[in-house]
């Protein structure tokens, strides 16, 4: 897939094609510009360092949206292994936008979760752009008491910009479904692990969010509501998302100093679309430490331990 840069990418596009188009003139001519060349490198090397880790607040959110990043679906095939899905949630229908089963993730069996969005307009329609309907959050339900039965960690990846809110998914109770599963996870008897690993969205996210440890990626963010759905609200017009952003105490860092969540994931430079594989197994190891870590705990010390942490979220003095 040719990757569409982002428009605070594109000094960096223009460089790389002034750099392309040196090195076909030099084997044209058959002239020598390597140190022309290694220039030209060095120079994209440090306007990349200089983009990528002074990002905005909305920068970062436009990597999370990224078409290009690895999804739920990449995460449960390539740093899981023997990933099964299991269907449905044995009320109404199976929900593409919510797919589960069971994994293995370095020898240890788990109960695994998450969004999966589409790369094309077409499985977008399929997944519903990953926003799940109240059968997505019963299904995921009905996997944190499988794992809960038979003792297994669960692990869910959060990707979405919320919850559906058409009129089939409010005639079907989406709020109730949440609400169900906030309560569940709160006293579910397993160890548990959620990671946001590109959009966070309000109750869509926190659906399957409530866990012992939450971690997010680098460039994810998680927030109650969208930059954009913030600006209309406040601002009365989109334009202003970049602001909302920044207001909102959205991304991975802000919301580690907010203890928040429990750990930020690191990123390859650029974000996880330009390396997949290195995504992939930094979320590996952050993941499986964590449920290592967790497996250690007596389930009665893990169940208040949980409690205990999300009673201190929110807790701010002034002075």
């Amino acid at each position: 897939m040719k990757l569409q840069p982002l428009e605070f990418e594109k000094p960096i596009v223009e460089l790389e094609e002034k750099l392309a188009e040196l090195k076909r003139h030099s084997q044209a001519t058959d002239i020598n510009f390597d140190v022309e060349v290694r220039r030209m490198e060095a120079k994209i090397d440090q306007t990349k360092k200089d983009i990528y880790l002074s990002l905005t607040p909305w920068q970062r959110v436009q990597i999370a949206r990224h078409s290009a990043r690895p999804y739920t679906l990449d995460y449960f095939e390539l740093a899981f292994t023997g990933f099964t899905a299991l269907h449905g949630d044995r009320l109404f229908a199976d929900d593409k936008a919510m797919p589960g089963g069971l994994a293995t993730l370095e020898s240890r069996r788990c109960v695994v979760i998450g969004h999966q969005k589409g790369r094309e307009l077409k499985e977008n329609l399929k997944r519903n752009f990953g926003c799940a309907n109240p059968e997505g959050y019963r299904k995921a339900l009905r996997l944190m008491r499988l794992a809960e039965k038979f003792r297994l960690p669960f692990v869910s990846l959060i990707d979405t910009p919320g919850a559906y809110p058409g009129i089939g998914s409010e005639e079907r109770h989406i709020s109730e479904a949440i609400a169900v599963n906030l309560r569940e996870m709160m006293i579910l008897r397993t160890p548990t692990v959620a990671v946001v690993i590109g959009e966070g969205g309000s109750g869509g996210a926190l659906g399957i969010g409530v866990a012992d440890r939450v971690l997010m990626l680098e460039n994810s963010y998680y927030s109650v509501i969208s930059p954009e759905g913030c600006a209309a609200i406040l601002w009365k017009h989109r334009k202003h998302a970049p602001e909302a952003a920044a207001a909102l105490k959205l991304t991975a860092r802000d919301l580690l100093a907010l203890k928040v969540i429990d750990e930020v994931i690191p990123e390859p430079l650029g974000g996880a679309h330009q390396n997949h594989a290195a995504a992939l197994s930094n979320l590996k190891t952050a993941v499986a430490r964590h449920l290592d870590e967790l497996s250690a705990i007596p389930l009665d010390e893990l169940l208040a331990a949980r409690y205990a942490k999300y009673r201190r979220v929110g807790e701010f003095t002034g002075g």
